[in-house]
């Protein structure tokens, strides 16, 4: 009886050594991981194209950010060639303000903005200088996965067009 438990111990033994090995050693990985890995794979995929086509949805149809961050023709049209790529101001306050902005920056590429500073005048209305946002930018309090699906629209867009 000694025998039968030492040699279903070795088994068990050499079994749990050789599948330990298996992942240490580099080469093909069992078809479960690859399948794991690739499902991992699509569904970031489609979490960042969702997390995409959601920022594209509140910057275009709820924010409206085009109007006042995008250039205008001498019509008052918006310049569609310089979307997104910072402008002047073109509406003026009612009453004397004395904070008003004259020109909206860039965001198509968001290359003047880090990570953070996004978040945060997204999320609490604060400037990257650490100042509250100046008007007639509005002041957001989005929550963290629109605020980074808007950062993330807003990176998918072609940057750096020449300012006019």
């Amino acid at each position: 009886m000694n025998a039968i438990y030492r040699s279903l111990l070795c088994a068990i033994v050499f079994m749990a050594a050789g599948l330990g090995a298996s992942r240490l050693l580099p080469g093909e990985k069992p078809v479960q991981a690859q399948a794991a890995q690739a499902q991992t794979k699509a569904a970031s995929a489609q979490a960042s194209e969702g997390s995409v086509e959601r920022g594209r949805y509140l910057v275009e149809d709820v924010a409206m950010c085009e109007e006042c961050h995008t250039p205008r023709d001498a019509n008052g049209n918006l310049d569609e060639s310089r979307r997104l790529q910072g402008a002047s101001i073109w509406i003026v306050p009612v009453h004397k303000t004395i904070n008003w902005s004259n020109r909206a920056p860039a965001l198509a590429g968001f290359e003047e903005f880090t990570e953070a500073q996004g978040q945060a005048i997204l999320e609490k209305g604060i400037g990257p200088n650490g100042l509250e946002i100046q008007p007639p930018m509005h002041i957001y309090h989005m929550n963290h996965a629109d605020a980074q699906a808007v950062i993330a629209y807003l990176r998918s867009l072609p940057g750096g067009y020449p300012q006019q």
